[in-house]
């Protein structure tokens, strides 16, 4: 019987098209004879901060993505406290079979740096995949009256101890941002540590906090509401997605931080599964729907195999080494 070639069908053909070559590399990794091939079953993807920050807001695209291609959910897991360090830790002593995974952020590295790998379980994982990196904005409520960065400084200065400033928590690239900025600028603030950048900005959305430097991707949605005001990126050069904004460079020079987001797995996981993991999130980074996306919220993919990943944050260990060693010496 001849069937008509209708438009369901041809979608059903485009998307059985998608999954193959997915599946085709997914057969490497199990030998002829095994039970199924990977993932056999739902893979976690644990994230170390409360839902509505960057991390999140990254890994519910690639998710989304990996769960379309590989044929299995790919299931958020929020597991904040302590700064990262009890999700890292938990995904550290989880079985090394790539069903518990990791979405790292630049925590990760400042732990690193700071030679505290092994403190927070980061030195027994094993580097999968990039996701992205993108600038920080400084940010303060609408009601503050500063509406630019020397403004915002001098006000900083002229009121020692008066503002309160949130953090993600310890080790958190926005609380090493704040503390960076408070050191080089000479000024005094007390810090409101959040398990997480979500609850920090719905504090300082609604009046509670001061200011905060938080992730382009989780901040974006609150600017356009017009709740809370940008006056900086992090980054010595404007940012693309917000080039109205100076660098906070141009009045402390010594000034530079980004988020660094990626993925790893226990340390034992077979090559194979991390290969097949890199190259997925790889062909979602590649997607225009996710790159789109990307742009808006102003963050660059992190690409290349996982050797190549490898190489790209240990070369982030070094820079946030050479960046933490600028602010102690400015303490100094």
């Amino acid at each position: 019987m001849t069937k008509d070639a209708t438009k369901p069908t041809t979608t059903i053909t485009r998307r059985a098209l998608l999954q193959s070559a997915a599946w085709s590399a997914v057969a490497a990794v199990n030998p002829a004879g095994a039970e199924a091939p990977y993932p056999a079953r739902p893979v976690t993807w644990v994230i170390p901060f409360a839902p509505g920050g960057a991390t999140g807001r990254l890994s519910l695209l690639i998710c989304d993505r990996l769960t379309r291609r590989l044929g299995q959910p790919f299931i958020l897991d929020h597991r904040p406290g302590a700064g990262g360090s009890v999700a890292t830790r938990s995904v550290a002593n989880a079985a090394p079979d790539g069903y518990t995974i990791l979405a790292t952020s630049t925590a990760n590295i400042i732990n690193a740096s700071a030679g505290a790998a092994d403190a927070d379980g980061s030195g027994d994982l094993v580097p999968v995949a990039g996701m992205a990196r993108m600038p920080l904005l400084l940010l303060v409520n609408k009601e503050l009256s500063v509406k630019t960065l020397p403004e915002f400084l001098a006000y900083a200065r002229a009121n020692p101890g008066k503002l309160s400033v949130g953090s993600a928590g310890p080790g958190t690239v926005q609380l090493l941002s704040a503390e960076l900025f408070r050191t080089l600028g000479g000024i005094s603030w007390s810090v409101v540590h959040y398990r997480g950048s979500g609850p920090a900005l719905t504090d300082l959305a609604s009046g509670h906090i001061h200011a905060m430097f938080d992730n382009t991707a989780s901040a974006t949605d609150l600017l356009r509401s017009g709740k809370i005001r940008a006056l900086a990126v992090s980054t010595r050069e404007r940012a693309e997605a917000f080039p109205n904004l100076p660098p906070v460079a141009d009045v402390l020079p010594a000034f530079e931080t980004s988020g660094f987001y990626g993925v790893a797995a226990p340390r034992a996981t077979p090559q194979a599964v991390v290969d097949l993991l890199n190259r997925e999130i790889n062909a979602a980074l590649a997607d225009p729907a996710i790159a789109r996306e990307f742009a808006e919220i102003g963050a660059t993919p992190i690409t290349g195999d996982s050797q190549v990943y490898a190489s790209t944050y240990r070369a982030e260990v070094m820079r946030w080494r050479k960046l933490v060693a600028t602010q102690a010496s400015a303490k100094n």
